[in-house]
């Protein structure tokens, strides 16, 4: 007597089936991929974005270059505030991996006003400096409105503002009619600055040419910001050398930094963030996992009049395991591809509101898709185990 063997189910009829079980509850169905959709979105989206921002801060970079050094006063033994010397950039300039070196120097004394009839303790912090005319080359600033100092107006009552400078005294652009109180007298406006990111002091200072502000400002000519750009390959040696290069007699009085270590610390905040927001993603994810759980033990119990009249038409366990686990497998993969979907639209239009490229890694999406699947595998386990484990009798008998 031959034995009958129970038909196969291809891949297509195991999809297919799954599918047919999710058609008639669409709702909960919706419910349930959303909650899954929700927790991928959520890891998605804080990948990606902070992907762009580091994309954003790399290109930053690259345009500014990291080979920036700055060099300021310390403290001396006694723990007063020291200076450099007078001649410390021209001896700065001698080492030979610099490529340039420029300075700004703090006048102290003098405060600038929009005009003569603000009260004298409403400063806004902004800081007066004496800059030297080759201050753009060297630190990378670019000029939004008008001219930098020349020659000229380095003599002269003539002021540039950085951008948040300009900001707080209500200054939109450059011009011969544009002044402001600075010091005793009034000063024109001939430049306005862009943001630079690697020189966030001069953002908020009022800079002066080094003649007058010696002249008419009681500066006393010693630089209080020394800033040397090298070669990428040297800087590190560079570094080495600068506080005996500033200052031979007092190297110790020497304060030396690299202004890209701020923002490579910012990344590095970011990034410790980025991992409790994903986080909370995972969270989210483990909720929609319970969400398909429940629809898929809700489905068992609803179905079992199916399950029973599928088995005794000769469908086996097993087909009645896989139909219920394929079920689980397409609710998660719905809810996967709409979250990663919906994670690189949010990602896009952040970045485009913050002006940064749009960049989500693939391991991103493709991680999440199969973490949903992961998910919806373990979820859908324990009903399609209890969906077989019912006999025919006792599940045709079910009202």
């Amino acid at each position: 007597m031959t034995r009958l063997k129970p038909a196969r189910m291809g891949l297509a009829d195991v999809v297919r089936v799954g599918g047919s079980g999710l058609r008639t509850r669409p709702l909960r169905v919706f419910l349930s991929a959303l909650g899954i959709a929700i927790g991928i979105a959520a890891m998605i989206s804080v990948i990606g974005i902070s992907a762009s921002s580091r994309e954003e801060l790399d290109r930053q970079l690259a345009a500014l270059g990291t080979n920036l050094l700055t060099v300021g006063p310390g403290h001396t033994l006694t723990g007063d505030a020291a200076h450099l010397p007078e001649g410390a950039v021209e001896m700065i300039a001698r080492i030979g991996p610099v490529i340039s070196v420029t300075a700004t120097g703090r006048v102290p004394d003098a405060r600038v006003y929009r005009n003569d009839r603000i009260p004298s303790g409403l400063t806004g912090g902004i800081t007066v400096m004496a800059a030297r005319l080759d201050l753009l080359g060297t630190i990378g600033a670019t000029v939004r409105s008008g001219v930098f100092l020349n020659e000229a107006t380095a003599h002269f009552p003539a002021v540039v503002l950085g951008d948040a400078t300009a900001r707080r005294l209500g200054v939109g652009a450059a011009g011969p009619r544009q002044q402001v109180w600075l010091g005793d007298d009034w000063f024109t406006v001939v430049g306005v600055l862009h943001p630079i990111p690697l020189a966030p002091e001069i953002d908020q200072a009022a800079m002066v040419g080094w003649p007058i502000a010696m002249d008419r400002l009681g500066f006393d000519g010693y630089p209080s910001t020394v800033y040397t750009r090298a070669r990428e390959s040297s800087v590190e040696a560079v570094r080495a050398v600068l506080a005996r290069s500033a200052n031979p007699e007092h190297p110790s009085e020497v304060a030396v930094s690299r202004p890209s270590d701020a923002l490579a610390a910012k990344r590095a905040t970011d990034t410790t963030l980025n991992s409790l927001l994903i986080g909370l993603g995972a969270v989210a994810l483990l909720v929609g996992g319970v969400g398909v759980a429940n629809t898929m033990i809700i489905s068992v119990l609803e179905r079992r009049p199916e399950i029973g009249l599928r088995r005794a038409l000769g469908a086996t366990r097993g087909q009645i395991r896989l139909q219920f686990l394929a079920e689980s497998l397409v609710l998660s993969a719905l809810g996967g591809l709409g979250g990663a979907l919906l994670g690189i639209i949010v990602t896009g239009g952040y970045a485009t509101t913050r002006h940064w490229p749009t960049v989500v890694p693939p391991w991103a999406s493709a991680g999440g898709v199969a973490a949903t699947l992961l998910i919806g595998a373990v979820a859908g386990l324990y009903p399609a185990i209890r969906a077989a484990r019912l006999a025919p009798t006792e599940a045709l008998a079910t009202p």
